[in-house]
């Protein structure tokens, strides 16, 4: 029996949103902490396994922009991050309420 997910993508046919559904920890539920747009980011760049020349290639973000993003050394322009989350089908959802 699945206790919901801990953390971050929900995937569905149009969108992916950064999320986090309580679960059952010792009977009780515990809120997982929310991954950042940065997060998400580079962890799709470390999970593509993707060169990146090729991932300059195919987003327009200049490799040595990536390199230092996935080190951590820099973040990257909102236009930079627009390119990769709509190469990797990422969106950014409104949460109700806020």
């Amino acid at each position: 029996m699945a206790h919901g997910r801990i953390l971050g993508l929900v995937r569905s046919p149009v969108a992916v949103a950064l999320t986090a559904t309580p679960r059952l920890c010792n009977f009780r539920y515990i809120m997982a902490k929310r991954l950042t747009m940065t997060e998400v980011l580079r962890r799709k760049i470390e999970e593509s396994d993707l060169p990146f020349l090729t991932l300059e290639q195919q987003t327009g973000v200049l490799r040595q922009s990536l390199m230092k993003f996935v080190r951590g050394e820099t973040t990257l322009r909102l236009d930079a991050a627009d390119k990769l989350a709509e190469f990797f089908g990422l969106e950014l959802v409104e949460r109700k309420g806020k």
